[in-house]
């Protein structure tokens, strides 16, 4: 997968969580496999590239929900669930 398909998909998800990031960034990072700053800006590793899309959603949903619910509390964990069911990665991540 290339990294503009990947940056449409996080649009993609963007508009359907109804979160509006201020800029969308695929590049190197050693520490994680995403970031969201405070700011609005989404960060996401370029090694997801090469991750099943199930992994990528499960990254990209975490992160876009942050826009939101800026904790890993009960909330975020049933808004990342509902908009994942069945995802796999949802408790690994």
């Amino acid at each position: 997968m290339h990294a503009d398909r990947l940056r449409q998909r996080i649009a993609q998800w963007a508009i359907t969580l109804k979160v509006r990031p201020t800029q969308i960034r695929v590049q190197r990072m050693t520490r994680k496999w995403a970031s969201c700053s405070s700011a609005g800006r989404v960060t996401f590793s370029h090694e997801l590239l090469g991750k099943p899309v199930a992994f990528q959603d499960c990254v990209i949903v975490h992160e876009l929900l942050h826009l939101r619910i800026r904790n890993h509390g009960k909330l975020f964990a049933a808004t990342l669930r509902a908009h994942l069911p069945g995802n796999p990665w949802v408790d690994q991540i």
